[in-house]
């Protein structure tokens, strides 16, 4: 019997998740944190529309706590045009999740530190060139930084 969406993405006994997004416009990368909410691991990397899919078959399998989706800011910690085509994005998650809290987070040099993770991790050059590991990885140091900053704020 095929497994659900929802059911494939369950862990048995957990309760809502924490996800973390990295939007594209080619790929969505989307991590999840582990049950107690304090390390993100990449999970799958998405196109926009299978995304916000996912994520609802998530939020009915088994339930989101929080929503952490990029927020592309300039070097000098502005707004810009990257951060202009993240927008429908999110109008979308939150037209597709309505009651699951869904927030912006920085997201500078996710990309980039995802790949030299990969690379740290003994990622093969082939596999550090796939961009939808690196996608799934930024989406897990989104989320790890955002986790890493509440336990910060509980200190």
């Amino acid at each position: 019997m095929p497994r659900s969406a929802a059911s494939a993405l369950a862990v048995p006994g957990a309760g809502p998740r924490l996800v973390g997004v990295d939007y594209g416009a080619k790929r969505v990368g989307i991590a999840l944190a582990d049950p107690l909410g304090l390390y993100a691991h990449p999970h799958d990397t998405l196109s926009p529309s299978e995304a916000v899919d996912r994520l609802r078959a998530l939020r009915d399998g088994e339930g989101i706590a929080r929503v952490v989706v990029g927020w592309p800011l300039t070097p000098d910690g502005e707004e810009g045009p990257a951060t202009a085509r993240v927008r429908p994005f999110l109008a979308r998650l939150r037209k597709a999740l309505p009651g699951v809290p869904i927030e912006t987070y920085d997201e500078r040099d996710s990309s980039a530190r995802a790949s030299a993770a990969l690379v740290a991790g003994g990622a093969r050059h082939v596999a550090r060139r796939d961009r939808g590991r690196i996608d799934a990885a930024a989406a897990a140091v989104i989320l790890q930084d955002y986790l890493d900053e509440q336990v910060k704020g509980d200190e």
